[in-house]
């Protein structure tokens, strides 16, 4: 009997497990639930143009760039004591945005949410790898973590459109307040303290240069999807590249380096974080067009459009349910290939949506989009935070993160371009087809026009999608043999 099978985890642990989930469902919910409520914040505030970008994109700027530096902390001070002050600030800054008096203070709230979100992540999944010491144990635990946060992405519109159906814009944020209150309580009695016993020196060096070389990045590749290519996008992406070589370089040279770099001569672990960038680039590019298509082509209201969220949902957490004991019998490289498969199938149906809205391709769509890319982020997630010791798990766990951030930067980026192109191509003068709709109100023959070119962009969009997971499931197999 192996060490590791020798510490299985019990009772405390499964609880202490549940407590983990809570943090996780609840910023997966926050990363999508923001977008329904724009339209009402922007009749309450009057943001600005500008003001209005930076709402959406303060919270995902901060968050990116700080998830490595707080992994790292987290193995130096403390997993749970990082948790708690993450937890903490999290929920200070829900209660101010949620009655913010004006933009700049959302802003600032919507800032100090990234800075609570960065602690977060990370935590909770390197504390599962210093909770669970049996392989199987963890894979499951990280199932039912890959499940919350998938479950998350697509609940939130469904609780955003109910919310904002009977509340006003500030309660999406007032529903963190019980869970991070909830989440203070609990994890001092249910979770263990975990650190690197020898965390060596603190590197502030290798911080500032991964914030430099993440924050243009991510930065860069918003604003080309949003606004097309210009100059300051293109160059803030070159700089965050080059800057992120310079941190590459400097992890190799530091004796104590924020991240392990030697990790990605793994090649099953430099694969993980690969499928799993894309597994998300899948999911969030997706989300992108269906809900335009729920509410802008079939006209369904926003409660309703996250009613259709709730099959895939429900796919999503048993396809989690399953990898672990599936993953017993099948290699971790097949089961990732045939995750890929499966969600390039639901990329197929998408593609096959029209102006007609017919429910039936959407939901098959989502529902296997949803199972194929789940699978691929549990075994994945897996295989990532197993390569990782113990006590260096809070960076690979940030590490991973970033991988999250980055894949759903791309979604939008590269598949919301091609979308928008299309867009742009086919129903010329208009930008996106909500100005369209609003322009052509009462012009019928317009709208249906703008709807047409729509789901034209939103057709090779999919076939797009559906074509990379099939090209990275060959590539995985041609690596294997």
């Amino acid at each position: 009997m192996t060490v590791a099978s020798a510490q299985r985890a019990g009772r405390k642990q499964w609880i202490g497990l549940a407590v983990l989930v809570l943090p996780v469902l609840l910023i997966s919910v926050d990363l999508h639930v923001l977008s329904y409520a724009l339209p009402f914040i922007s009749t309450s505030l009057a943001p600005t143009a500008a003001q209005l970008l930076w709402i959406i994109d303060m919270y995902p700027f901060i968050l990116a760039g700080l998830l490595l530096p707080m992994g790292t902390l987290g193995d130096r001070i403390g997993r749970r004591k990082l948790l708690m002050i993450g937890a903490a600030a999290f929920g200070a800054a829900s209660t101010v945005a949620a009655f913010s008096p004006d933009a700049g203070t959302l802003i600032a709230t919507r800032a100090l949410l990234g800075v609570g979100g960065a602690t977060l992540m990370p935590s909770t999944l390197s504390l599962i790898r210093n909770m669970f010491h049996d392989e199987r144990q963890r894979r499951a635990a990280i199932a039912i973590w890959t499940a919350a946060f998938a479950g998350g992405a697509m609940l939130g519109p469904l609780m955003g459109g109910a919310l904002l159906e009977y509340f006003w814009w500030g309660s999406v944020f007032l529903v963190n307040l019980p869970v991070m209150a909830l989440l203070l309580l609990l994890t001092p009695l249910l979770l263990p303290e975990s650190r690197d016993p020898r965390p060596g020196r603190f590197d502030v060096s290798s911080v500032v240069l991964s914030l430099a070389a993440i924050l243009p990045t991510i930065y860069g590749i918003q604003h080309i999807a949003a606004d097309g290519l210009s100059l300051l996008s293109v160059l803030a992406v070159i700089a965050g590249l080059a800057l992120g070589a310079v941190f590459i370089r400097r992890q190799r040279l530091v004796p104590d380096p924020l991240l392990d770099v030697s990790l990605f001569r793994s090649r099953a672990f430099a694969a993980a974080i690969g499928t799993n960038t894309l597994g998300v680039f899948a999911m969030v590019g997706s989300s992108l067009f269906t809900t335009q298509y729920l509410q802008m082509v079939m006209g369904v209201r926003p409660f309703v459009a996250g009613l259709y969220a709730l099959p895939s949902a429900g796919m999503a957490m048993l396809t989690a349910g399953l990898a672990p004991a599936l993953v017993r019998k099948i290699r971790p490289g097949l089961m990732v290939c045939a995750g890929l498969l499966v969600g390039a199938s639901g990329f197929a149906f998408l593609s096959l949506l029209d102006t007609g809205g017919h429910a039936l391709p959407l939901v098959v769509g989502i529902m296997l989009m949803a199972g194929g890319v789940t699978l691929v982020l549990t075994v994945s997630s897996d295989l990532i935070i197993a390569a990782a010791p113990p006590e260096r798990a809070g960076s690979v766990a940030g590490l991973s993160q970033v991988a999250t951030e980055f894949g759903g930067a791309l979604g939008i980026s590269i598949l919301g371009s091609i979308g928008a192109a299309v867009f742009r191509a086919q129903a010329p003068g208009s930008q996106t087809l909500g100005a369209a709709l609003e322009a052509a109100k009462d012009q019928p023959a317009l709208a249906a026009a703008a709807r047409e070119a729509f789901v034209a962009g939103q057709h090779y969009a999919m076939i797009t999608a559906a074509v990379l997971l099939v090209l990275m499931a060959i590539l995985l197999r041609v690596q294997r043999t």
